[in-house]
C-alpha cells in the first residue's frame, strides 16, 4: 500500500485530534448514550407584561404543571418575548430578573390595611378590600364633589381624588381607565405610561 505525505498527514492528525479529544473526556459513545430533554419541553408558555416601568416589555413565563384546578405550577423560566415588538426579546436587568422577585418571600401576595390608631397590618380578603376601597371613595365623593363652580358653570368634578394609571397597560387599557375615572369627576389623573 502506498500512502503518500498528504494522506500520512491526515491520517496522524485524525489519530491524534481523537485521542486528544478521547483523552479530555470526550467519548463519542459517552455522549451519545445520554439523551437530554430540552429543560422547556412540557413547560406552558404564558405571555405577559414586565410590570417595572412604562416600557411595557414583554415577557414569556414558563410554568411546570398540566393547569388543573387544585394543581398549583411553579414558575422555572422568564425570558423576553422575541414577537414583542417594543422589546423584541430583550429585557433590562430589572426585566431580567423578574423570576427572582415573583418568587420572592417578601412578595405580598394579599390585600392587607392597617386601622386607623394600630401599628399592624391585618390580612382581609379580596373582595373585603375592594369594598372598603368603595366605601371610601364614595364617602369622599359624597361629600367633596363639585357639582358647579362659583360662577354656576357645571363643572361635575371630584378635587379630592387623585389616580395613578398603570404605567404598564396597553393604550386600551389606559383608554378604559381614564374614561372611568373622568366618569367620575377625577380631575388629578396622571400615569408614566409612554407606550
Amino acid at each position: 500500500m502506498k500512502v503518500t505525505r498528504r494522506q500520512f498527514f491526515k491520517v496522524c492528525s485524525a489519530g491524534l485530534g481523537g485521542s486528544s479529544i478521547a483523552m479530555m473526556g470526550f467519548s463519542p459513545t459517552a455522549a451519545l448514550a445520554e439523551v437530554r430533554t430540552f429543560k422547556l419541553a412540557r413547560a406552558t408558555e404564558t405571555r405577559n407584561i414586565c410590570p417595572y416601568c412604562s416600557v411595557s416589555c414583554g415577557v414569556l413565563i414558563y410554568t411546570t404543571g398540566d393547569r388543573s384546578k387544585n394543581t398549583p405550577g411553579e414558575i422555572i423560566h422568564i425570558e423576553g418575548d422575541p414577537d414583542n415588538p417594543v422589546n423584541r426579546g430583550t429585557l433590562c436587568p430589572k426585566g431580567a430578573g423578574l423570576r427572582d422577585m415573583v418568587q420572592s418571600k417578601d412578595r405580598l401576595k394579599w390585600p392587607e390595611v392597617r386601622e386607623a390608631g394600630s401599628n399592624e397590618w391585618k390580612r382581609i380578603s379580596w373582595n373585603e378590600a375592594i369594598e372598603r376601597i368603595a366605601k371610601h371613595m364614595k364617602a369622599d365623593r359624597d361629600k367633596n364633589f363639585v357639582a358647579q363652580n362659583k360662577d354656576g358653570v357645571t363643572v361635575n368634578r371630584w378635587p379630592t381624588l387623585g389616580a395613578l394609571a398603570s404605567s404598564a397597560a396597553s393604550n386600551e387599557a389606559g383608554y378604559l381607565t381614564v374614561k372611568f375615572l373622568r366618569a367620575l369627576g377625577v380631575t388629578q389623573l396622571d400615569t408614566q405610561a409612554r407606550i
